[in-house]
């Protein structure tokens, strides 16, 4: 039965049976009846997990049994007036507000908000006294650096939004929550700095989180996919992370942030192909070692992308571009391999995705010995067996190994899948396919979108402004203004030099 704007009952016996009804009389959910020294009979209702005994026990019980009430007040009042009286001259609980349907008292007390109902009264006050258990914050697990803050989200929004305005202590940091799913109900935190996000980026937020119709929203990817500029594309359009600073440092940049409860995992829109590319630490170490440190990592993306087509297109078509040596050698080593070069990548690609998905998948103690050992043993036991050649196994180790230095995790997954469209092309037209099929990639680049903002911006359409930032990082103090890529209202990052002597 649906209890939508249904409001609360005057007869406190018809409103606990209402909640023990819709409840199930679940075991968890707490009815503690009493009596005040005026009179007054009320109902105490809370889940018991969701909140602080502390809380409930000295904050509520402990003012609401106390004799100061008794002398504070001797007129006989009605019950809307106590519930007023008690919620401005007896409650000490920090945040106490009125309900007066059914919607909001489910939707507080099962947010652990403690909710007390008075005979004779047609309202009801919810107090707060969340007190569920959650983790500490911890280290970053997946974006882990060697120089800078070691903090990480924890699935308590309230936490994370207080980790980044730690980093943040300005009042233009803005906080806006939306209640999304209509069974869970989870809470969702848009942040943003108003004197530097684009208006508009703002409002499309809002307007993509208010078009979302879902019964239940468990973590940010849910938000992710609903948001998303293209469903069909391999390549991510929001970016996520774990880390406050990088949440931090895209505030300052004007993009937006959400945050969902029960997800260490925060959204960052809009995300650029750049974006992917870029560690926090880079902005910890010197300039030039931030800016080799990038440079390899596109190195990588380039050799995990293209590595085992360019082997398979050189060895099935091209084989006069090899060296005279390095060719005898090669086809010695594939003189008692059966299959094709295509099959063998193909099926140590494959193996190897098996393993690194096994090790994620098993326990930590054994999970990385697995992945290791298993592509050791593997690896040497396809050799002996004449499976596979020798420098088949090095190219797949190169490409694998690759694949980790890129600190996005969704834009690596996003790599291995097109790796295998890649080596088909290269099977089927040597380099000429490989040639096509990265075209083809770069055009479907330049037509992504996220929120409005061209995917590849900075490098096209070409921005000399932000190169400062893309390919290299300049030194701060080169670093004046903001990238123009998200059209921030304030551009100024830090006065000239000449201005702070000043």
């Amino acid at each position: 039965m649906s209890l939508s704007g249904k409001r609360l009952s005057k007869r406190l016996e018809a409103n606990v049976d209402e909640i023990k009804q819709r409840l199930g009389s679940s075991d968890d959910l707490i009815v503690k009846s009493m009596t005040g020294l005026q009179g007054w009979h009320g109902v105490l209702v809370y889940i018991d997990g969701l909140t602080d005994s502390t809380i409930i026990h000295h904050s509520i019980l402990d003012f609401l049994m106390s004799e100061n009430q008794a002398s504070a007040r001797n007129s006989v009042m009605s019950g809307s007036d106590t519930l007023h009286y008690i919620k401005e001259t007896v409650l000490a609980a920090g945040e106490v507000t009125i309900i007066e349907d059914y919607d909001k008292l489910f939707l507080n007390l099962l947010s652990g908000v403690a909710i007390l109902l008075l005979e004779d009264c047609e309202e009801c006050l919810a107090i707060a006294a969340e007190g569920w258990k959650d983790r500490n914050v911890s280290e970053p697990t997946s974006q882990g650096v060697v120089r800078g803050p070691m903090e990480a989200f924890t699935e308590n929004i309230r936490t994370n939004t207080a980790l980044i305005r730690r980093k943040i202590k300005d009042p233009q940091l803005w906080l806006v929550g939306r209640s999304i799913g209509s069974v869970t109900q989870t809470n969702v935190a848009v942040m943003y700095l108003n004197e530097i996000a684009e208006k508009s980026l703002v409002d499309e937020v809002f307007r993509r989180l208010d078009k979302i119709n879902i019964d239940g929203i468990l973590e940010s990817g849910y938000i992710e996919e609903f948001i998303q500029e293209s469903s069909y594309s391999p390549f991510p359009t929001v970016y996520n992370t774990e880390r406050p600073d990088t949440i931090a440092a895209g505030l300052l940049e004007g993009k937006v942030a959400i945050l969902v409860d029960g997800t260490p995992f925060a959204l960052l829109v809009p995300a650029l192909f750049v974006q992917f590319f870029q560690s926090a630490e880079d902005y910890y170490q010197r300039a030039d070692v931030s800016t080799l440190l990038r440079l390899l990592r596109y190195v990588s993306f380039l050799i995990t992308m293209l590595a085992p087509s360019v082997y398979i297109a050189i060895t099935t078509f091209h084989q006069e571009m090899l060296p005279t040596g390095l060719l005898i050698n090669l086809a010695a080593q594939r003189e008692g391999v059966p299959f094709p070069a295509f099959v063998e990548a193909l099926l140590m690609e494959v193996t190897f995705e098996i393993l690194r998905e096994a090790g994620v998948r098993m326990p930590k103690t054994v999970g990385q010995a697995v992945s290791i050992v298993g592509t050791l043993v593997i690896g040497q036991a396809a050799v002996d067996a004449g499976i596979v050649s020798a420098v088949m196994v090095i190219i797949v180790s190169i490409t694998a190994i690759s694949s980790f230095v890129i600190p996005a995790v969704n834009i690596s997954i996003s790599v291995r899948m097109i790796r295998f469209g890649l080596m088909g092309l290269a099977a089927s037209f040597g380099l000429f396919g490989i040639l096509m099929g990265v075209i083809l990639l770069v055009l479907h680049l330049n037509t992504l979108k996220s929120f409005g903002v061209p995917y590849m911006q900075s490098l096209a359409p070409f921005v000399w402004e932000d190169q400062k930032d893309t390919l290299f990082r300049f030194s701060w103090k080169n670093m004046r203004t903001r990238p123009l890529a998200t059209g921030v209202r304030n551009l100024v990052r830090q006065k000239k030099a000449t201005d702070l002597t000043k």
